[in-house]
């Protein structure tokens, strides 16, 4: 028995190293407040007649320090009266109107800064005849060349995509799925676990969405913090053989934080919303490519612990429990820091 907590032990220290180590090159303990990923920006156009657009421009107050994402349109737009700023709880709105000669169909809107501020956009334009093209924005610059009609399956794509990326920048999501790794032993029960997370997100994910149900987003990220906090406490009880209820019963544990993750997820999504034409597709595969960066990230999890096996009995059991405690450290950090925010 002593031996298979040992190896347990082990495994938790090469792989929680890994997590530690990835969150320091990412820069997320000088910036513990946005170990959650920044809201994707917004950029919308509504055709109100030919040629003549409502433009709504929404960014996150959340940004690195001396980054701006700006909205980049055609040359042939121009500014029609002065723009007006509003703010929310996270975002600074600017809406304005625009007079484009031809009209948009075959010009690029782009979004500048996403590199910078390692976030996406949504840009959008809805004609008057109902036509809604739109596009996820990333780093790489490029922008969306407006066709004369879009397909579900680009909608498909995108919202994939914003899910894909969603799940894996944002670190304390990732911790958590990293701390159920690292409890649950026994790939079926490991299947259980994951699979009780995945449900539970979905369900407060589309309920969010759809408008069902709301909760502050600020006080999300303080259960959120405190989740991954629990659990790391879950990982040193399991480690000393003294497992809490919770810890004999990981995929209970895993479906009720679920639920408080997907409240999270919801906040993104809900920033750049969804096609009123397409919602149950975009919201979809929204999930979709949450599941599937999901998935990507316990795969390579448990490849890397196979790959360290042979290195499990050079760690000493001084160091068995560091990677819990740094887990727990860092979720509390990210708990105090965000508590503080509520202010």
């Amino acid at each position: 028995m002593r031996n298979r907590r040992r190896q347990r032990a082990s495994r938790v220290t090469q792989i929680g190293w890994l997590c530690f180590v990835a969150a320091i090159s990412w820069g997320e303990l000088e910036r513990p407040a946005h170990a959650h990923p920044l809201a994707p920006s917004l950029l919308e156009l509504k055709e109100l007649e030919p040629e003549r657009f409502a433009v709504r421009f929404k960014k996150s107050l959340l940004r690195p320090a001396g980054v701006d994402v700006r909205p980049v349109l055609p040359d042939s737009c121009q500014g029609i009266g002065e723009p007006a700023l509003s703010r929310d709880a996270s975002s600074a709105i600017l809406d304005w109107e625009v007079e484009c000669p031809g009209g948009l169909v075959g010009e690029t809107l782009r979004v500048e800064g996403l590199a910078e501020s390692r976030t996406d956009a949504l840009v959008r334009v809805a004609m008057s005849d109902g036509r809604v093209v739109q596009a996820v924005l990333d780093g790489s610059g490029a922008g969306l060349e407006v066709p004369a009609r879009q397909g579900r399956f680009q909608v498909f794509v995108d919202y994939l995509d914003l899910g894909f990326e969603h799940i894996l920048t944002g670190v304390d999501h990732l911790l958590f799925v990293l701390g159920l790794v690292l409890l649950v032993h026994g790939w079926r029960s490991l299947l259980t676990t994951v699979t009780s997370f995945t449900v539970g997100h979905s369900v407060t994910l589309s309920l969010a969405v759809l408008g069902y149900v709301e909760f502050p987003s600020r006080l999300v990220e303080v259960a959120i913090a405190f989740s991954i906090y629990w659990l790391a406490i879950e990982l040193v009880r399991d480690e000393s053989g003294r497992p809490s209820a919770l810890g004999r019963r990981p995929w209970l544990m895993a479906g009720s934080f679920g639920l408080l993750h997907g409240f999270g997820f919801a906040g993104a999504l809900s920033e750049v919303g969804l096609p009123a034409e397409e919602v149950p597709m975009a919201l979809l595969s929204f999930n979709v490519g949450i599941e599937f960066g999901q998935l990507a990230f316990v795969v390579c999890v448990l490849l890397v612990s196979a790959l360290a096996k042979p290195l499990r009995s050079r760690i000493p059991s001084a160091l068995e429990q560091l990677p819990a405690y740094g887990i727990g450290s860092l979720a509390f950090y990210w708990f105090l820091e965000r508590l503080a925010s509520l202010r």
